[in-house]
C-alpha cells in the first residue's frame, strides 16, 4: 500500500499548489474529465471529487492500487506517464539512472514489433534496449550510436506505416525508399525482355507485318520505356539474354548492374484463346502468401494498377513467386506478363504500336509513383508523363 504521510501524500483535504500541476500531470497523461483542467474550476488547488476521480482512473488504468491518493507510486507513474515517444533523447549509460517513461515503453514495443528487442517491455531504457536500438539503426544504414534520437524515430514512424513483423528484413530497403528522392535521374533500372514465345498463326505485328513474339512485343516495351527513362535522366539497362537449356541467365546479368529496380517483361501463351489479361508477380511464397520483397511487391501492384486503368485489360492479379529473376535481396524486382499471344483480343492490342506505347507510358507512371512520397502521390490512373516530368526537372 502507498506511504499514508501527510508530507508524501495528497489527499482530498489537501489545498496546495502540488494539486495544481497533479491536475496538469493528469491532463498530459491523457486523463479526460470534466472540471479537472486548472482554467475550469474556481479554485485548482483544491483537491476536489473531479481530482479524486481523475486519480482512481489513472491508476486503474496503470495498474496501481485504486485509493485516489497521489502517493509515490502514483506520482512515479505519472512523471513516466508525461513523455511521448520523440519528445526526448533517450540514450543509455552504466554511470547515470536509465530513462524511464511512456516513451520508452513505446520504443520498446516497437521495437519488439520488428524483432529487435526480446526482453520485458518494462519502460526502462536498460543495455537490452540500447543494443536493440543500435541493430535496428545499423539494419536502417544509420550510425549505430544505440541514441534513440528524431532521425530513428521519424525513420521507424515510415517504417511501420507499411511493415509486417515477416518483413523486417526489408528494414534497410525501406529506408532507402523513404530517403530517396523522387527525382528518376542517376537511377539505374534494369529491364529484361522475355523471348521465347510465340503467336498463333496469322497474327501479324501491325508496323513490322512479320510473325508476333514475344521477343518482338517485350522488346518493344523495354525499348520505349528506356527511351523515356533515360530522357529523364535515368540509367537504363536493357537485359537481352535467351534462356540456355530452359535456363533463365538474365538475372545474374540483372544482378551485375546493380539497379534501383528490375523489371522483366514477358508474354503468355495457353492452348486455350480465352486467357486474357496481364499479371504482375514478385518475390514470394505463394504457399504462404509471404511478401520476401516488399518493395518489389509495392512495384508491382503500382504497375499492374497503372496498366489495367490506362488499357482497360483484365487484372489476373499479384503472385508471388521463387523465380531466380524476382529474388534479388538487394533489388525490388517485377516480372509483368502483358498478355496472352494465344487470345485474338490481346494479341491484336499488342500488334498495335499504340497500345505498346500505353504500356511503356503506363510503367513510366508507376515506376514514379514508387518513389514519389505519400504526401505527393496521386490516385491510380490520375498521373500523366507531364507530370512525371514535374518530378525530373532538367539538371
Amino acid at each position: 500500500m502507498e506511504n499514508d504521510a501527510a508530507d508524501q501524500s495528497l489527499r482530498r483535504s489537501d489545498i496546495s499548489r502540488r494539486v495544481v500541476a497533479l491536475r496538469e500531470g493528469l491532463l498530459r497523461a491523457g486523463v479526460s474529465m470534466a472540471y479537472l483542467a486548472p482554467d475550469q474550476v474556481n479554485n485548482p488547488m483544491v483537491f476536489d471529487d473531479h481530482v479524486d476521480a481523475a486519480v482512481r482512473t489513472f491508476q486503474q488504468h496503470r495498474g496501481l492500487m485504486v485509493d485516489g491518493v497521489a502517493g509515490p507510486e502514483t506520482e512515479r507513474a505519472l512523471a513516466e506517464a508525461q513523455f511521448k515517444l520523440g519528445a526526448r533523447q533517450l540514450a543509455f549509460s552504466p554511470e547515470r539512472p536509465a530513462f524511464r517513461g511512456d516513451d520508452v515503453t513505446e520504443l520498446q514495443r516497437q521495437l519488439s514489433f520488428l524483432g529487435f528487442y526480446y526482453g520485458h517491455i518494462d519502460g526502462e531504457y536498460g543495455e537490452r534496449t540500447h543494443l536493440a536500438v543500435r541493430e535496428l539503426q545499423l539494419n536502417l544504414g544509420l550510425e549505430g550510436s544505440g541514441v534513440a534520437d528524431a532521425q530513428l524515430i521519424s525513420s521507424m514512424e515510415r517504417i511501420n506505416r507499411t511493415i509486417s513483423p515477416s518483413q523486417a528484413f526489408s528494414l534497410r530497403d525501406y529506408e532507402r525508399l523513404s530517403q530517396a528522392s523522387a527525382n528518376l535521374r542517376g537511377r539505374t533500372i534494369a529491364i529484361a525482355p522475355g523471348s521465347d514465345v510465340d503467336a498463333l498463326a496469322g497474327v501479324a505485328d501491325i508496323s513490322s507485318g512479320g510473325p508476333l513474339t514475344e521477343k518482338l512485343v517485350a522488346g518493344d516495351v523495354c525499348n520505349r520505356i528506356g527511351k523515356i527513362l533515360t530522357e529523364l535522366g535515368a540509367s537504363v539497362e536493357i537485359i537481352e539474354k535467351e534462356p540456355v537449356d530452359g535456363i533463365d541467365l538474365r538475372a545474374d546479368l540483372i544482378k551485375a548492374s546493380s539497379p534501383s529496380l528490375s523489371i522483366a517483361i514477358h508474354c503468355d501463351w495457353l492452348p486455350q484463346q480465352a486467357a486474357s489479361g496481364v499479371s504482375a508477380f514478385f518475390w514470394g511464397r505463394p504457399e504462404s502468401s509471404e511478401v520476401r520483397s516488399p518493395i518489389g511487391h509495392r512495384a508491382a501492384e503500382l504497375i499492374l494498377k497503372e496498366i489495367v486503368a490506362r488499357t482497360g485489360s483484365t487484372s489476373l492479379g499479384l503472385h508471388g513467386r521463387s523465380w531466380d529473376i524476382l529474388r534479388l535481396p538487394s533489388t525490388p524486382s517485377v516480372q509483368l506478363d502483358i498478355g496472352y499471344l494465344s487470345s485474338p483480343l490481346d494479341s491484336s492490342r499488342l500488334a498495335d504500336p499504340i497500345f505498346r506505347q500505353i504500356l511503356a507510358d503506363s510503367i513510366v507512371i508507376a515506376i514514379q509513383r514508387l518513389y514519389l512520397l505519400e504526401e505527393d502521390d496521386e490516385p491510380t490512373g490520375t498521373l500523366a508523363l507531364d507530370d512525371v516530368l514535374r518530378f525530373n526537372p532538367p539538371s
